[in-house]
């Protein structure tokens, strides 16, 4: 019988120590953490600033040596250097050339992965269209938005063509908007079958795209499991009616007041968030703008 293909990602019992230089003082910043992430999934690691996410991707991507435990990309071993041609990588705050355009960033990104010209006109075309820069293409980065500087930096962790894309705060400091597009190029990553490791502190955007959740607190894993088993309130059930008429509330009022036990907690319209409400009043006001011009 054939072996099972490995996980794209498996964190067993890492722990990462700092030593405050100039002091005997020790910082604990990952504490015996363990994850596993199957390949094509979107797992979201959330916690609070300063809880251990970004120790724990740089470990993974090899960037710093853990304490103790091991971490693997696709089988081979994070600090082997074969790992890293299979992943992309957005850090919180990409550093890019500013005076450089967008395809001149990508070409660059591209040679750095060995692609050969060719390669690199096809590959920038592909990439500056999935992140909707085409037309961005040939203006300088330092005229870039937030938002435009974190879609070239996706595509820029796309180039080599990766298995894994690990994505670090990926929408910090960008617009509801920009959020957005961030979000659905995360989506379209998985109906590619890409594997995507989202770091945030935005708990909406993780619930909006992520399969599997690890909620990290002082360094350690204290909650993990599917998204939906999670935020599923086991107590509690759903009934959704459209155009119900108040004589059949009042009906099925009547019959969860006959049932023993039962109690209705709720009943009312539904609510959306403020993001949804925000984004759907630029998208109405902007169709209005169109139709008085």
């Amino acid at each position: 019988m054939a072996n099972a293909s490995p996980p794209a990602v498996l964190i067993e019992g890492l722990t990462k120590i700092f030593r405050l230089p100039f002091r005997k003082e020790e910082v604990v910043a990952v504490d015996d953490l363990s994850l596993e992430v199957g390949a094509g999934e979107v797992y979201g690691l959330i916690g609070p600033n300063g809880s251990g996410k970004s120790t724990t991707m740089k470990v993974l991507l090899g960037l710093i040596a853990p304490s103790a435990g091991k971490a693997s990309i696709f089988g081979l071993d994070s600090a082997d250097t074969a790992s890293r041609g299979s992943v992309g990588f957005l850090p919180e705050n990409p550093y890019f050339y500013k005076y450089l355009t967008g395809s001149e960033t990508l070409a660059f990104y591209g040679k750095l992965c060995g692609l050969s010209g060719k390669q690199i006109r096809r590959r920038s075309e592909e990439l500056l269209e999935l992140v909707d820069l085409t037309s961005a293409r040939d203006r300088r980065l330092g005229g870039y938005s937030k938002g435009m500087l974190q879609r070239i930096g996706l595509a820029q962790a796309l180039v080599g063509d990766p298995r894994l894309v690990v994505l670090d705060e990926p929408t910090a400091g960008v617009d509801p908007a920009g959020s957005r597009k961030i979000r659905d190029l995360v989506l379209e990553l998985k109906r590619r079958g890409i594997t995507v490791i989202l770091s945030s502190h935005l708990l909406e955007q993780v619930q909006e795209v992520c399969d599997e959740v690890g909620i990290i607190f002082n360094g350690r894993l204290v909650r993990e499991g599917k998204l939906d088993d999670l935020i599923a309130i086991e107590d509690q059930s759903e009934i959704v009616l459209q155009n119900a008429s108040p004589q059949l509330l009042e009906r099925i009022g009547a019959l969860v007041d006959e049932e023993d036990g039962a109690q209705m907690l709720r009943c009312g319209n539904p609510r959306t968030t403020l993001e949804r409400l925000f984004l759907k009043a630029i998208s109405e006001g902007s169709s209005q703008e169109g139709e008085d011009h």
